[in-house]
């Protein structure tokens, strides 16, 4: 490539009489100074330089902008740059090998290879880093005490996340405890909204009055701080999906630390007699607070957990393998089989909580091996490098980006209002409230005592 390349400059230069730099990037961009060449010399270079047409889908910026820092070097008269990369260099799909699943109650399970697009994958890294980059910045602001109460972080298990909203419809509907940041984004909340909700300000997601363990979305029904209700609450939901015949699907996610739970069984056995299309869903992050799976239960075989209800154990730290456990999932449900247990084998870098420095009962070291043979985001990246199917330089782009959307959404925490006392009652109802609740009315103004 680079003797071509050389060969053409040599060409060039005979032609016009002037120096020629060629940067092999995006797409052609021609830097140049007042034409001082023969028209027809002129027209004969130009039909020998045809730019190739970019693929319709791409999130590079325009190479205007991607050799702006080379053109400032390139301001002497006689000089012209050419960029002889084009987006079609980029393999646009690839197919990869993934982790075979374990299955329970059934007679086979999701595929071994999984499909993804050049656009898919882009996108998968953009939300799983834009997720990672927002809980970081939600520990920062914790250790500044600019957040308080509780706060439960999602970094180290984004690939559940995305790979399950790469699976099921908007439409959808999911429910989760109260590790739930991660969630809210990849159900359509902003950034912005997010951390405004931890720091309590009006312009949170819930108005500021729900913190971290309670935030909304459409056809998301949020973090819950008792630990597993939220399982038969999404019981529930997929019984609404059933009675309305909308074809629609509920996941109800819970951690290992809820997998004892009574309500859970209850909540299998109705939806098992019932037929409901919900997905129950382990995040078994290895750890219930401080408490290792294997400390806590005497069988740690999540996905085995429904008994008479089908399940899959996933790998939860691949996006592509979660991705495609939950089609076969959610497929299962529409069918009308009924519901199905999903475990998903993740890792929480953080604590349980902001309180727990989350290492009194685990290593650093153990962390770090994860971090390092593991990461979700890590093993996307390397995946589409090896593959051809993006560069660096995009990944830094969207990096950069992302650390920019993050800081701004954080100084938008940090200086909207927080919400005034007069709206403290105000959201409880969804329609009129009563005249009378506790000895208050709605005309009463409240004021604090504290």
């Amino acid at each position: 490539m680079k003797n071509m390349l050389t060969i053409i400059s040599n060409a060039l230069c005979r032609i016009t009489g002037r120096n020629v730099l060629l940067i092999d990037l995006s797409e052609y961009v021609n830097v140049t100074s007042p034409p001082a060449v023969p028209a027809l010399a002129q027209t004969q270079a130009q039909t020998q330089r045809q730019p190739p047409k970019p693929p319709p889908v791409s999130t590079r910026a325009p190479a205007a902008q991607l050799v702006s820092a080379q053109a400032d070097q390139l301001d002497t008269p006689g000089t012209r740059a050419v960029v002889s990369r084009s987006f079609a260099d980029f393999t646009s799909q690839a197919t990869f090998d993934i982790k075979k699943c374990d299955v329970h109650r059934l007679e086979e399970g999701p595929p071994l290879k999984a499909e993804l697009t050049r656009e898919q994958g882009l996108r998968y890294y953009r939300i799983m880093q834009t997720v990672r980059r927002m809980e970081l910045k939600a520990d920062q602001l914790y250790k500044q005490k600019i957040i308080r109460g509780f706060c439960h972080l999602y970094d180290g298990q984004e690939a559940c996340a995305v790979g399950i909203e790469a699976a099921i419809n908007p439409s959808d509907h999911l429910i989760t405890a109260y590790r739930a940041h991660g969630y809210t984004y990849t159900r359509g909340i902003a950034v912005k909204e997010i951390l405004a909700e931890l720091t309590g300000r009006r312009g949170g997601v819930a108005k500021g009055k729900g913190g971290s363990m309670h935030m909304y979305a459409p056809h998301f029904y949020g973090g819950n701080g008792i630990v597993g209700a939220q399982v038969p609450l999404g019981a529930g939901i997929a019984l609404a999906c059933q009675y309305q015949g909308n074809n629609q699907v509920c996941v109800a996610l819970y951690g290992d630390g809820a997998a004892n739970q009574g309500q859970l069984f209850e909540s299998f056995n109705m939806a098992a007699l019932w037929k409901l299309p919900c997905i129950f869903t382990c995040e078994n992050n290895q750890y219930g607070m401080g408490t290792s799976v294997e400390r806590a239960s005497a069988s740690t075989d999540y996905y085995k957990r429904g008994d008479f209800i089908p399940g899959i154990r996933v790998d939860g730290m691949d996006v592509l393998c979660v991705r495609e456990a939950f089609k076969f999932a959610a497929e299962h449900c529409r069918s009308g089989k009924g519901p199905i247990v999903m475990e998903l084998k993740t890792y929480r870098y953080h604590g349980h909580s902001m309180s727990d420095p989350g290492v009194s009962y685990r290593t650093r070291e153990e962390i770090q091996e994860v971090r390092s043979k593991s990461d979700p985001i890590t093993m996307l990246k390397e995946r589409m490098l090896s593959n051809n199917m993006a560069s660096v330089e995009e990944f830094k782009e969207i990096d950069i980006a992302i650390r920019k959307e993050v800081e701004e959404a954080a100084q938008y925490a940090t200086s909207d209002p927080e919400p005034p006392l007069e709206e403290l009652c105000n959201h409880i109802f969804s329609n009129d409230s009563p005249l009378e609740v506790r000895g208050t009315n709605p005309w009463a103004r409240l004021k604090s005592v504290s």
